[in-house]
């Protein structure tokens, strides 16, 4: 009997991609698994040919190859693979691939291939200069390096065998009714070897703990939460494995006098009411030193004077920031007699019937209380 169409078997077009493909299998193996349907020979039937033809086109070569040549390419056991297309022999392992991508278990065939070591965060904590000038320090980051003595091998002698638990593969099988799934041997961490004779150093790990120095060079700029990365500073990995990155996040502390948001820099600038009156010059400070910064006359709490370029540079740009300073007129405080009697003179002149002239913010705060009680009592 001729074997039907592939991707008609899936139930997919020819230019179906590989995870619409894997998806369509899925549904088919979900519905006509041996362990779902054990007495319905018709359900294996359509598993069997539903598997073949995943196998064939899930292989981009022989999807070519099918794609060119139909099912002739593949008689007389070309097609098969790992055991023939349509043999029963190695259904667990591609059901178990399927199923261990959906739990994300699965993996590569073989498990001598070396993992990577883990990824390291470091928090350094700046002050706001050694973030604005940029800073070189040293730090001090807790690991695991390889170890010397094996060289990260884990074996004394230098020789390795082949697990017995998974035969070298690295991965093994689970089965939960019509589950297979394949995950990391836990002998041997899906390396897929043993050792006979562990290291004494590191008792077989091939990495042991060691804290490390660490010189880091602080760009000119960074904020909270910039990260730098040292590429292959973090754990080892096993089995003499790649070394993970170091990742060293920024935390900057309050300062007493700025605060920043983004590149510009923002402080209160305090001073006396009759420099707020009058206007006056001040000095301010700056991240280069003071500059002088002219106050208006009749200056209010709350008004804000920039001073361009006085920020941050940008990390990135290099462009500065500017520096935003708000006004806060201070009430004086432990004053003296002949204070007290010129403020009491100055206060004198305001109740002439014409004090809404010099306060005009208090003349429209009491209008819109008059306003407010009329239409209370109303």
């Amino acid at each position: 009997m001729s074997k039907r169409d592939y991707y008609e078997v899936l139930g997919v077009e020819r230019t179906v991609t590989e995870v619409e493909l894997k998806k369509s299998f899925r549904r088919l193996a979900m519905k006509y698994h041996p362990d779902r349907c054990p007495d319905d020979p018709h359900a294996q039937e359509k598993f069997k040919e539903a598997k073949e033809a995943y196998e064939i086109l899930a292989d981009a070569q022989k999807r070519q190859m099918y794609d060119q040549y139909g099912h002739a390419a593949f008689e007389g056991g070309a097609g098969g693979g790992r055991g023939g297309a349509g043999g029963f022999g190695d259904m667990g392992d591609i059901f178990g691939d399927i199923f261990g991508d959906i739990f994300g278990m699965g993996g590569g065939r073989g498990g001598s291939r070396s993992r990577r070591g883990a990824d390291l965060r470091y928090i350094m904590e700046l002050d706001l200069e050694e973030a604005v000038f940029g800073i070189e320090k040293k730090i001090d980051v807790p690991t695991q390096v390889n170890c010397q003595h094996c060289n990260g091998s884990g074996s004394e002698d230098g020789k390795v065998a082949q697990c017995k638990t998974c035969q070298g593969h690295g991965r093994v099988r689970m089965q939960n009714g019509i589950f297979s799934i394949q995950q990391a041997c836990p002998h041997c961490g899906g390396s897929g070897q043993a050792i006979e004779k562990p290291c004494r150093q590191c008792r077989g790990e091939g990495r042991l703990e060691e804290t490390r120095t660490l010189s880091v060079r602080i760009p000119a700029g960074v904020d909270n939460g910039d990260r730098i990365r040292l590429t292959g500073q973090g754990e080892a990995g096993p089995a003499g494995g790649e070394a993970g990155d170091l990742y060293v996040e920024m935390r900057v502390r309050e300062h007493d006098i700025f605060q920043r948001d983004g590149n510009d820099l923002h402080c209160e600038l305090p001073i006396r009411f009759s420099q707020a009156a009058l206007g006056a010059e001040l000095p301010v400070p700056t991240l280069d030193g003071e500059v002088p910064i002219s106050i208006p006359p009749e200056t209010q709490t709350g008004q804000q004077f920039r001073l361009r370029g006085r920020g941050v540079k940008s990390v990135r740009s290099g462009r500065a920031g500017d520096l935003i300073c708000r006004v806060v007129v201070e009430t004086p405080v432990r004053l003296t007699k002949e204070q007290r009697d010129l403020l009491a003179q100055l206060e004198a002149t305001f109740n002439n019937g014409e004090a809404h002239k010099h306060t005009p913010r208090e003349k429209s705060w009491v209008d819109g209380v008059k306003q407010f009680w009329s239409r209370v009592t109303s």
